[in-house]
């Protein structure tokens, strides 16, 4: 029988590789439309940001592949998929206000 974290990992393997991809077609958008000081602002953060999410990737991928440290790996991909979504919230928020 699966275990629930288990079923986690296969739930944030692709959408963390997704919002890595999310956040390299808005880096490029900002890129093409050479806004000033805030879009440099927000790449900076979506390139973080995709670097986050593709620890999160790679936590859940590992996760799925071994049975000695997946749950602390699951955890892990977890967190960081969540810290991900924050951080391009704030970079999009602050950047649609223009507060960065």
């Amino acid at each position: 029988m699966n275990s629930p974290t288990k079923n986690l990992s296969g739930h944030i393997l692709p959408n963390s590789a997704t919002m890595a991809g999310v956040c390299v077609t808005v880096i490029s958008i900002i890129k093409g439309m050479h806004i000033g000081y805030s879009g440099l602002m927000i790449d900076k953060i979506l390139a973080l940001d995709s670097v986050i999410f593709l620890g999160s990737a790679a936590c859940s991928y590992f996760a799925m592949r071994t049975t000695r440290l997946a749950s602390r790996l699951e955890n892990l991909a977890d967190s960081s998929f969540m810290f991900g979504l924050l951080l391009m919230v704030v970079g999009t928020v602050g950047f649609s206000f223009e507060i960065l």
